[in-house]
């Protein structure tokens, strides 16, 4: 009696790298079993570290175990954003595997729907010259991520509060304080993306600064 060999093929992970603000992030997961993130607040020398603690925190896991990659697009620090999203481009050339590029202020909503459930989620970051990053996102019955009802842009505080007045039942929420730490909710909304099909190209993820640096 002969016997077929079935060969297993090693369970494949999404990486997701946070570094739109002073805190880098790391998230991991092959969204059975095995699940880990890690962030610091390495402030400027994000650009210098950022290779070296994401080689330490892959292990023991590989570059050929990643199916996806997942970055923090902006807006947030217009270097810190750009150094990862080229990280992430040049990752995925190289392993030729799908990057998608996440909105800073989703992967807060999503943070806080994961925490305290709602239905609305009004985002806000500092921007520069007295401005406001701003988004403000709804849940998906379904489970499967969030439906932008404002696009991430930038407003005044007065058109910002203008905004809100006519938008009912929202949970107010200030990004600043949950950027690095909401890499895992990054890493989700990247698989909700891919559990229905998105492939996006590396060269598609661009980074979203929102202003002009200067």
């Amino acid at each position: 009696m002969s016997m077929s060999i079935v060969r297993l093929q090693p369970p494949q992970y999404g990486l997701a790298i946070h570094t739109s603000s002073p805190e880098l992030g790391f998230a991991l997961s092959n969204f059975t079993n095995d699940s880990r993130a890690a962030t610091w607040n390495l402030g400027r020398d994000i650009s210098n570290l950022l290779h070296q603690y994401l080689i330490e925190f892959i292990q023991p896991q590989t570059w050929q175990d990643l199916a996806f990659i997942a970055v923090a697009k902006g807006p947030g620090g217009f270097t810190g954003t750009r150094i990862g999203v080229v990280t992430a481009r040049t990752l995925a050339q190289q392993l030729n595997i799908p990057v998608f590029a996440i909105s800073s202020l989703a992967s807060v909503a999503w943070l806080h729907h994961t925490i305290e459930p709602t239905s609305v989620y009004a985002i806000q970051l500092p921007a520069q010259r007295g401005q406001l990053h701003t988004a403000i996102y709804q849940a998906n019955t379904e489970g499967n991520g969030l439906t932008a009802l404002l696009s991430d842009t930038v407003l005044t505080p007065e058109a910002w509060q203008a905004k809100l007045d006519s938008c009912n039942g929202y949970k107010l929420i200030d990004a600043q304080n949950y950027l690095g730490t909401s890499v895992s909710s990054l890493l989700e909304l990247a698989y909700c993306d891919w559990q229905q099909g998105a492939r996006p190209k590396w060269s598609e993820a661009l980074p979203f600064y929102g202003q002009h640096p200067v």
